[in-house]
């Protein structure tokens, strides 16, 4: 087996984009290693080999050991780690981007740092996620109280199209089996979602913690992202799987919302409406473009006149344009 030393860091164009991806593993009660360039899952049934470049996001849940030589192959792959708790309730997230270009980055940065950008994006976001609505125009309260009145509205149209009791969104910190069999599914269709996310805005270089309408926490901007497809996605899946039970409510929510990533191709879709939010255009961020310029570690400088010179020389006195 290679060690970390003995490895090259693998170009964007080697790796898997991440819109080909599987959306996200969850294991549980295993030992997660490394064999060459896959990890294994060992548990009582046995090793379980899985090819790295093909995930997006692995949920480790109870019970799970993850080993260094598996977080070093992770990283390296671009995966999103997720640690989560008894009942999917904690979640943490890690992993480098599949680019090597900050040029997506720059996008985020100089659409959030300003104030009159910064909400534009915020009306985009709300005008995806709600077809018909028009946000031109809208205030931020205006845009809180038009998602007040939709995702509640979602939630009365998926009780009626399941047959599942639904009385209000009613989340308990720190004690998820407090909630009733739909409140649990929607919880965790959230944490599964918020991985995915993480997955995809860790991929493309993005940084998590600039957000257009969430703010103020580290991952801020991958809360914005999940949102995206909260209603169309992630709370019709949480509906179907309490409508199969009360038990083990979790576990059917995660079959149900792969099933939904896969089938309407979400990883893929997620990259498209990022770059089209932060109105980038560049294909060469997710490690695809034909340039070249993602393919490799290129360090530029900036001057006065915004050109960007090579890095790795001194330029004393002489003149930088």
């Amino acid at each position: 087996m290679s060690t970390v030393g003995k490895r090259s860091l693998s170009s964007p164009r080697e790796l898997t984009r991440v819109g080909d991806r599987t959306a996200f593993l969850y294991l549980e009660r295993c030992t997660v290693h490394r064999d060459d360039n896959a990890l294994t899952a060992t548990d009582a049934d046995g090793v379980t080999h899985i090819p790295s470049a093909t995930i997006g996001a692995l949920l480790l849940g109870p019970g799970t050991r993850v080993t260094h030589q598996a977080m070093a192959l992770l990283g390296e792959s671009g995966a999103a780690v997720s640690w989560v708790g008894e009942h999917g309730v904690r979640f943490y997230a890690g992993g480098r981007a599949l680019t090597r270009s900050s040029g997506l980055l720059e996008a985020q940065a100089t659409a959030w740092a300003n104030r009159r950008t910064r909400v534009q994006v915020a009306r985009e976001m709300y005008r995806m996620r709600f077809p018909g609505e028009d946000t031109a125009g809208c205030s931020r309260d205006d845009l809180l109280r038009m998602e007040g009145r939709r995702v509640k509205q979602c939630y009365r149209q998926e009780s009626e199209r399941t047959g599942v009791r639904w009385v209000r969104r009613d989340y308990h910190h720190g004690d998820f089996a407090a909630g009733d069999a739909p409140n649990q599914g929607v919880t965790a269709a959230a944490q599964c979602m918020y991985g995915v996310a993480h997955a995809v805005v860790a991929a493309l270089g993005c940084s998590p913690g600039l957000g257009f309408v969430h703010s103020g926490h580290e991952r801020s901007f991958v809360l914005d992202i999940a949102d995206l497809y909260k209603t169309e996605i992630a709370i019709p899946a949480a509906f179907d799987a309490a409508a199969a039970g009360d038990e083990d409510v979790p576990t059917r929510t995660r079959r149900a919302l792969r099933d939904r990533i896969n089938k309407t191709g979400l990883l893929e879709r997620c990259v498209d409406d990022i770059k089209k939010l932060l109105r980038y255009d560049n294909s060469g961020t997710d490690g695809t473009a034909s340039d070249g310029g993602p393919d490799r570690d290129r360090v530029g400088i900036q001057t006065d006149s915004s050109q960007l010179l090579a890095s790795g020389r001194n330029y004393g006195d002489e003149p930088v344009w």
